[in-house]
């Protein structure tokens, strides 16, 4: 009887243990994708985004007019950016190009880029999206779509008409620059150096990660060019060592007409190494530009 008694004892401490081990099992079952999850979407936040605080130079640089502008979201993120007037007496003084830069550093980084695009004859806006340069907050996709929306207000509250807008986007600015002619009228939009979408350059950069099935980071530049009823330019390097030809050759197939391709030199980071060609090739665009306003003011 004691045997028994024994055994009867025990015998439900036994079942705690394996009732125990068996929810163990489950929550490591459970705890231990969800934390994959977590690092996987730290580890693509920190792929994408790669913005500095510091300013290496200042607007004041470029020897010309500008304005430091600050301005907020409509969160109410407060941002940064320079606005730098076309020249006194310039044929372009009503077209206004805003500046969406790629992914790393902040406007600070581009007055190669803002000079190129002055000698044009047009205004340039150029701004920090959250989290870059003196823009506060933490960068993400639906935050930047937001931070140019404002960007654009700010020259609407300028006094320039949307229709006179021209939205260049380099590189991750390409696929911010595209959702803004979708939200907000604008008058043409130029794509320098931008990949089709984050999962697309993601499994060609990552191929060993699941990017497709689980990146959260989308950027669909390719997706939204369709639905565009704007002149667009596509402009990218054959020796781009970061994002292939092939993404600005899907773009340009997937935009509308009126279209243009202009095939630039130099590597991802240096758009500018044939700058004579380059501004002939903005030339070209915004030629096309004012004639179909033109066309449209008559």
């Amino acid at each position: 009887m004691p045997l028994v008694s024994g055994a009867l004892l025990w015998q439900p401490d036994s079942e705690m243990k394996k009732r125990g081990n068996g929810w163990r099992t489950w929550l490591k079952a459970l705890l231990l994708p969800a934390v994959a999850l977590m690092l996987f979407r730290w580890y693509e936040h920190s792929q994408v985004y790669h913005p500095s605080r510091e300013w290496e130079a200042g607007a004041a640089d470029l020897r010309r007019p500008f304005e430091d502008v600050t301005f907020a979201s409509s969160d109410g993120v407060a941002l940064s950016g320079w606005f730098f007037p076309a020249n006194t007496n310039s044929p372009r003084a009503a077209l206004a190009v805003l500046a969406c830069h790629g992914n790393g550093g902040n406007i600070s980084h581009r007055l190669d880029l803002y000079s190129a695009l002055l000698e044009t004859g047009v205004n340039v806006f150029a701004f920090d999206y959250r989290g870059y340069g003196h823009s506060q907050g933490r960068p993400d996709e639906a935050g930047t779509y937001l931070d140019a929306q404002a960007a654009a207000a700010w020259l609407r509250q300028k006094g320039f008409a949307g229709t006179n807008l021209i939205v260049y986007g380099e590189s991750l600015g390409g696929g911010i620059a595209s959702e803004l002619c979708l939200r907000e009228p604008t008058g043409g939009l130029i794509l320098q150096s931008t990949f089709t979408s984050i999962p697309d350059i993601g499994a060609e950069l990552f191929p060993w990660l699941p990017v497709r099935w689980f990146g959260a980071i989308k950027y669909d530049t390719r997706a939204k060019l369709p639905r565009l009823r704007v002149p667009v330019l596509v402009m990218h390097s054959r020796r781009d060592d970061l994002i292939g030809f092939h993404h600005a050759e899907k773009n340009f197939t997937a935009a509308n007409e009126p279209k243009l391709f202009i095939e630039i030199q130099g590597s991802h980071n240096d758009p500018l190494q044939e700058r004579a060609q380059f501004i002939a090739g903005i030339e070209k665009f915004l030629n096309l530009v004012e004639t179909r306003l033109a066309a449209a003011n008559r």
